[in-house]
């Protein structure tokens, strides 16, 4: 054997078989996000608003345990020749941005006429946020509106708001995408973690209930109005806790 080969061997040990075997699992788990995409778009094709939400909900739920699973095993390490941050990238932005805007769309979340130019904004501004090296803090907050449409559409169905206000809002997120506003990922940032995921569980709790309770003739709101009323507190929290941050920043810096 040649010293070429020998360097080579010495080069590309060899990885436990379970330890890579866990790692392609998790980018599996991971790239099953396009699944929920794909029954969220078929929801959508239906005009079924809520089983669209709730299938981008499930989504969400696989985005948020990815991460930590993909740390854990240590994916980067034991499955090296494939990027999972690449992949959870082209995910969240069919989940996070896509699809929410074709609901917009869609399902006449704005006023007559502005459809196409409100899901056009929220497609483009939301490249910025997707393509931005300095997407996270050095606290793990993100720096910018995180292009989570999945979550305003959602507050828009839950809240009941009308077109103009939904336009409004979509108009002034888009701006906060390019503004370095603080905002939570829960899983993530350090500052009250328990009570941030006491609150995000209630949150996703009041929010699944709401949407699974609610119908074309009931309202979230009168569909159950204790679990409304924790969905608006905790909603409350974060974004207290997004304004604390932010505004406390400038002192710590």
């Amino acid at each position: 054997m040649s010293e070429a080969e020998q360097n080579g061997q010495r080069s590309t040990p060899r990885l436990p078989p379970a330890r890579v075997a866990a790692a392609w699992a998790v980018h599996a788990f991971t790239a099953s996000g396009v699944i929920t995409a794909l029954l969220a778009i078929a929801a959508l094709i239906g005009g079924d608003l809520r089983l669209a939400l709730l299938w981008l909900g499930a989504a969400l739920i696989i985005d948020g345990f990815d991460g930590p699973m993909a740390r854990k095993v240590r994916v980067s390490e034991y499955a090296p020749r494939f990027d999972g941050a690449v992949l959870d990238l082209v995910i969240d932005y069919l989940t996070y941005s896509v699809i929410p805007a074709l609901l917009i769309y869609r399902f006449g979340l704005v006023p007559p006429g502005w459809e196409i130019g409100a899901a056009a904004f929220i497609m483009t501004t939301s490249l910025y946020c997707f393509g931005n090296r300095e997407m996270k803090t050095h606290d793990n907050y993100f720096s910018g509106f995180p292009a989570t449409w999945n979550l305003v559409a959602l507050y828009f169905f839950v809240l009941g708001t009308g077109g103009w206000l939904n336009l409004a809002v979509i108009g002034l997120l888009g701006v906060l995408t390019f503004v370095p506003f603080k905002y939570i990922h829960p899983f993530r940032v350090g500052t009250l973690r328990p009570l941030t995921l006491a609150m995000t569980a209630l949150w996703a709790g009041a929010t699944l209930w709401l949407v699974l309770q609610s119908g074309p003739e009931l309202p979230p709101v009168e569909a159950s109005p204790a679990a409304f009323w924790a969905f608006i507190g905790s909603s409350v929290y974060f974004l207290g806790l997004c304004a604390w941050r932010t505004l406390a920043e400038p002192k710590s810096a």
